[in-house]
């Protein structure tokens, strides 16, 4: 299986009053054809302006985007319009990101009046029609307004429009999040379903790791705008490498008196993301951290098995 995307040490950085805010730093990843990565970590991580990086929404600070073998980090606008149709991203919160003003078809017509994908009214209207009954909302519904819908549906818009350009790539930023958990599940099997029918790649955003575990091939764990740990994810779950991945499974609740987890409780100060200092970042909240973890910056490296972390003492903290 060959590698859709690509970021090559991508870096991602804003300035504010105080410095320079490292938002995203030195990620270096692939997600092969078909598959998804889940991407985790605390708010703030950085993944979700990773993925925006990833698609140009934000220009990258340096670093190497290459999506299907080509590099894209120079093209004009005018090239990525065209990107545009193989790339799309389905957004949080479906009501902030829809147009309160427009119908749910208009909304889901929208990219294809852009993209000039249809000759004919006739020809919009029906593929309109495709793309709603293909993610499961009514055409009753069709003349309808974000208002009148619930959650879920208006996820489901959101997903339409996401998918009326065709595109093999989507990033999925935290698209179950403000969901009911019924609705959670029902929108996972669809994404699910629509990635087996369509060959879809998925980069997919998340908070939680029991949903990625559900949908993720692989995992990236992020903190403070690095990657600290990247591996598949019957790995990860079983053989955890690094404190903070260690900390994030041990907040999962488990339904069962029986096989109860140890809480790991993170304590300490967070670490300023603007002008870091060398060391490890996760370093004052690590219970196992040295002298070392402070002083210098922990590498991505391959403890066997495609299974990458950022620890000096990855294996040894257990």
């Amino acid at each position: 299986m060959s590698e859709l995307v690509r970021v090559n040490h991508l870096k991602k950085y804003f300035k504010t009053h105080s410095g320079t805010l490292h938002a995203v730093d030195d990620v270096t990843l692939g997600i092969e054809e078909g598959t998804t990565l889940g991407v985790v970590g605390e708010s703030g991580c950085g993944k979700s302006t990773l993925g925006r990086t990833i698609l140009r929404m934000h220009e990258p600070t340096s670093g190497e985007i290459i999506y299907n073998g080509e590099l894209i980090n120079g093209k004009s606008q005018r090239e990525l319009k065209l990107l545009r149709r193989d790339m799309q991203m389905i957004f949080q919160d479906p009501y902030e990101s829809i147009d309160p003003r427009m119908s749910i078809a208009t909304i889901i017509s929208e990219p294809l009046i852009c993209h000039h994908i249809c000759s004919s009214k006739k020809e919009m209207d029906e593929r309109v029609k495709e793309l709603m009954d293909t993610v499961g909302i009514a055409p009753r519904l069709a003349n309808s307004y974000p208002h009148e819908l619930d959650g879920g549906r208006r996820q489901r818009v959101g997903i339409a429009r996401a998918l009326a350009l065709n595109p093999h790539f989507i990033v999925c930023d935290e698209p179950v999040s403000a969901l009911d958990v019924s609705i959670q599940a029902q929108v996972l099997n669809l994404l699910q379903d629509l990635q087996q029918q369509k060959k879809l790649t998925y980069m997919f955003i998340t908070h939680n790791l029991y949903v990625v575990r559900h949908i993720a091939s692989r995992i990236c764990v992020m903190y403070l705008g690095q990657v600290v740990e990247l591996s598949e994810k019957k790995d990860l779950f079983e053989n955890t490498l690094h404190p903070y991945t260690q900390a994030l499974l041990s907040a999962i609740p488990i339904p069962s008196t029986l096989n109860r987890r140890e809480r790991i409780l993170l304590e300490g100060e967070l670490t300023s993301p603007i002008n870091p200092k060398p060391g490890c970042r996760f370093a004052s909240r690590c219970r196992f951290a040295r002298k070392e973890c402070f002083e210098r910056t922990p590498e991505l490296r391959d403890a066997g098995n495609g299974h990458y972390v950022a620890c000096h003492f990855a294996g040894e903290c257990k």
